[in-house]
C-alpha cells in the first residue's frame, strides 16, 4: 500500500497514462512510431529531484513532471499531453490507484474472515456470558460472539468489493468536460474523442463517468472513503469489545502478548491491550476523512475549484494506509486471540444462574403456577442472590430456588437442577456459529481474486 501511494508510483502512472494517450493518438496519425518508441523507452525514468526543481519555479507538480519526461524523450516528448488537461492525467491515475487499493483491502479482509471462521468453529460450543448494557445478561457461546464480529467484517468486505467494481474515472474530457480539445485534434481523422477515451481507459482497466467537469465528481471520493469508514467501524467495535473483555473485571479474552513485552513503564504487571487501542485510534481517522471528502464534493463549485486539491493529497492515501494497518492489526489480534477458559467458566458460574429464572418461570407456568406471583418470588430470590454476591459470596440462587416452597410446588429438585444449567440456555448459538463459519469459508473460497491491475510498484 505504501508503494502504491508513493510519489514514485504516482509519477510513473502519470507517465503510463501519457504513453497510453500517445499510443491511442498514434492511431489517428498524431504520433509516429519513432516518437512513440522514444516515449516508451523513457516512461520509467523518474527523476523526482529534477521535477521538484522545476516545480519550485512554476508551482505545478504535474507540469514539472511533464517537462522532465519531455526533456528525457527528446524525439517524442513534444507530443506528450496533446489535448489533455492536468486532471485528465491526475484524476484517472487517482481512480486507478484507489481501485487497486480497494482490491488489496478486500484481499486482506478475506484473510481476516478465514481466520475468524477457524476461531468460530474452535469455540462454537464454549458457553460464555453475553453482556447487554455492559451487564451480565444470558449465556451465549464464544463462537457466536466471534461470528457477530466476523459478520461486520463480511459486510465491510462486500461493500469494498462493490465500490471497487463500480468505481468510475473521469475519462479524457479536457478543461471543462466538453472534450473540445480532443475533438479539434481528431477532426478529419478516423478516430473519435469517445473512441480515444475508451482505448486509454481500457489500457488502465477503467471506465469513465457519463459526464465530467474538469474533474470527476468528488462524490466518488466520498463513497470510497465512506466504505473505508465502514470497515473501520467493524474493526473499532471488535477492538473495543476485546479491550472490554480483556479488562480485569472480565478477564475472558486478551490480545497476543509477547513474553518480553512491557505493558507499562511504571507498572511491570500490566498487560495493556495496545494492539486494540491502536486499532481504535487509527479507526477514528477514517470517518473524519470521509467527512472531508463529503465537504469536497459539496463545495466543489461549478466545473471545479481547487480547494479540494491540497487535502485530497493527504486524506486519500492516508485513509488507505490507515485501513491497511488496521487490517493487519485485526488479523494479528484474531489470529493470536488469548482465551481464558477458566475466567469464562467462573463468569458463567457467577452470573449464569440468573438466566435460568425465565425457564423456571415458563416450566412452572406450564404446571399451573400463577405466573405473576411466581415472577415476583423469583425477583425477590434474585435480589437476595445479588446481595450475597456483592458481599463476595458465590451465587446462591440455585440453592435458594431449591429450598423455596413456591418454586418447589411446581418443580422437582432434579428438574430444577437441569433448568439451572446455563448450557441449556444458549439456544441455537452453537449451531448458528458453525453454520456461519461454514458460509464464511464458502464465501472466501468462491470469491474471485483481487483485481490488481499491472501497476509498476517501485
Amino acid at each position: 500500500m505504501r508503494a502504491l501511494f508513493s510519489e514514485q508510483t504516482k509519477r510513473r502512472m502519470w507517465r503510463r497514462l501519457w504513453l497510453a494517450l500517445a499510443q491511442a493518438q498514434s492511431g489517428a496519425g498524431l504520433v509516429n512510431a519513432e516518437e512513440l518508441a522514444d516515449l516508451r523507452r523513457h516512461v520509467d525514468d523518474i527523476d523526482i529531484e529534477a521535477a521538484h526543481k522545476i516545480e519550485a519555479e512554476i508551482s505545478h507538480d504535474l507540469m514539472a513532471e511533464l517537462r522532465v519526461y519531455a526533456s528525457q524523450a527528446r524525439v517524442g516528448g513534444g507530443k506528450l499531453h496533446l489535448g489533455a488537461t492536468s486532471m485528465d492525467i491526475e484524476d484517472n491515475v487517482d481512480i486507478a490507484r484507489m481501485k487497486v487499493a480497494l482490491s488489496m483491502l478486500a484481499g486482506s479482509l478475506s484473510e481476516i474472515l478465514t481466520t475468524f471462521a477457524e476461531k468460530i468453529e474452535q469455540h462454537a460450543d464454549e458457553v460464555c456470558m453475553a453482556y447487554t448494557h455492559l451487564q451480565a445478561a444470558e449465556p451465549t457461546t464464544l463462537g457466536l460472539r466471534l461470528a457477530l464480529w466476523a459478520q461486520d467484517f463480511l459486510l465491510a468486505h462486500e461493500d469494498l468489493k462493490r465500490v471497487a467494481a463500480w468505481l468510475p474515472a473521469k475519462g479524457l474530457r479536457g478543461a471543462v468536460g466538453t472534450s473540445a480539445s480532443y475533438d479539434m485534434l481528431l477532426r478529419d481523422t478516423a478516430q473519435t474523442s469517445d473512441g480515444l477515451e475508451r482505448e486509454v481507459m481500457d489500457a488502465f482497466g477503467l471506465r469513465a463517468l457519463p459526464v465530467s467537469g474538469q474533474t470527476y465528481a468528488r462524490s466518488v471520493d466520498y463513497r470510497v472513503l465512506a466504505s473505508l469508514a465502514g470497515f473501520a467501524s467493524a474493526a473499532a467495535k471488535f477492538a473495543l469489545d476485546v479491550r472490554v473483555l480483556a479488562s480485569s473485571p472480565f478477564g475472558e479474552l486478551g490480545e497476543p502478548f509477547g513474553r518480553q513485552q512491557v505493558g507499562s513503564s511504571a507498572m511491570p504487571f500490566k498487560r495493556n491491550p495496545i494492539l486494540c487501542e491502536r486499532i481504535d485510534s487509527l479507526a477514528r481517522l477514517l470517518p473524519a476523512n470521509a467527512q472531508i471528502a463529503w465537504q469536497n464534493a459539496a463545495d466543489n463549485m461549478l466545473e471545479r475549484t481547487l480547494d479540494d486539491s491540497a487535502n485530497r493529497r493527504s486524506v486519500i492515501p492516508e485513509s488507505f494506509l490507515a485501513a491497511d494497518e488496521i487490517g493487519a492489526l485485526v488479523h494479528k489480534v484474531i489470529a493470536g486471540l488469548r482465551v481464558d477458559h477458566r475466567r469464562i467458566a467462573l463468569n458463567v458460574e457467577r452470573f449464569g444462574p440468573f438466566a435460568a429464572t425465565e425457564p423456571v418461570l415458563m416450566a412452572a407456568g406450564k404446571r399451573g403456577a400463577d405466573r405473576q406471583k411466581l415472577h415476583e418470588r423469583l425477583r425477590d430470590l434474585s435480589m437476595e442472590a445479588w446481595s450475597a454476591m456483592e458481599e463476595g459470596r458465590p451465587n446462591p440462587l440455585a440453592d435458594l430456588l431449591a429450598r423455596d416452597d413456591a418454586v418447589g410446588a411446581s418443580l422437582g429438585v432434579e428438574e430444577l437442577a437441569e433448568l439451572m444449567d446455563p448450557r441449556r440456555h444458549t439456544g441455537l448459538a452453537a449451531e448458528r456459529a458453525r453454520r456461519f463459519a461454514a458460509s464464511l469459508k464458502d464465501f472466501v473460497g468462491s470469491a474471485p481474486p483481487a483485481a490488481i491491475m499491472d501497476i509498476p510498484l517501485r
